[in-house]
């Protein structure tokens, strides 16, 4: 029973569940991550002919880098991915607790819900962020992402840290607004009370590939321009410089470079991320 001296509280429970599915999540599909990050910072051709696409990328970054080259920025992936998702999910589980009394959310509630505990997630790991959207481009010689973190600081100051803050949380909170949404709102469309228990994993992340696919096609966009910030702060003061770049270089199709590796990213990770934390909620007998 909760409140037991030496029971964990049920933030702090929310908060590893949390860490923990995000550390199996980024393991896996850190390799897309970085596929994405070098897919967005290509320069065009000469000529615009030669387009490069995500299974060439892949074979040249195997061929150029080992296959452990897949992995490069996997360490501030999880200096990032395991506090922020714990933060996420302990925020998400908060506000629930004290907005909702025992009900689900509705949809308007969900995106409301989701973008805020993102949102504040977001700002307290954009340093590591940044450092990790570096290490994926290849263009940095960082050794560590302390040394990273005190480099960035040193020669850009606080600006260079939360490079891109408006583009990630664009980003970022529409997405896991989103995401939220039609992950509960699919949710309540399947008859749970009928399903196999041993199923129910499945099922949650069958539900969670459909609202991932709708969420990473209305925020690819932001994903872009943030990259392009976080690598060139010193280039782009303002996120309109970054539109009006992309659009020049690239036309509209620029806005959505790295789509297809982000999609089955954000996609995979978030239905894994949900599935795992809500099995593990539900052995610490606490509602998700």
């Amino acid at each position: 029973m909760p409140g037991r001296e030496g029971e964990m509280h049920p933030v702090l429970k929310a908060f590893v569940c949390g860490s923990i599915s995000g550390t199996c999540s980024t393991l896996l599909f850190q390799p897309l991550d970085l596929l994405k990050t070098r897919l967005q910072t290509l320069q065009p051709p000469a000529g615009g002919s030669g387009r490069v696409g995500m299974v060439t990328l892949l074979f040249r970054v195997v061929r150029t880098e080992s296959l452990l080259g897949l992995w490069k920025g996997v360490s501030p992936s999880f200096a990032r991915c395991i506090p922020g998702v714990g933060i996420y999910f302990s925020t998400l589980y908060t506000m629930k607790q004290n907005l909702l009394v025992d009900r689900s959310p509705t949809a308007l509630e969900s995106i409301f819900l989701g973008a805020t505990a993102r949102a504040i997630s977001g700002i307290c790991m954009l340093p590591v962020t940044v450092v990790k959207t570096r290490y994926e481009s290849g263009r940095f010689g960082y050794r560590s992402v302390y040394g990273a973190l005190k480099n960035i600081y040193q020669t850009e100051g606080a600006r260079g840290m939360f490079s891109g803050l408006t583009a990630t949380l664009l980003r970022d909170a529409p997405f896991s607004g989103i995401y939220l949404m039609f992950y509960m709102q699919t949710k309540k469309l399947t008859p749970q009370d009928q399903l196999d228990p041993v199923l129910m994993p499945l099922m949650n992340f069958g539900c969670g590939i459909f609202a991932g696919i709708l969420a990473s096609l209305t925020t690819q966009p932001a994903d872009v321009i943030k990259t392009h910030m976080q690598l060139s702060p010193e280039k782009y003061c303002r996120t309109s410089q970054v539109i009006a770049f992309i659009y020049k270089d690239f036309g509209l199709v620029g806005f959505f470079r790295g789509g297809v590796p982000r999609a089955l990213r954000r996609t995979l990770m978030a239905a894994m991320a949900w599935t795992v934390y809500e099995q593990m909620m539900e052995k610490m007998g606490l509602k998700s």
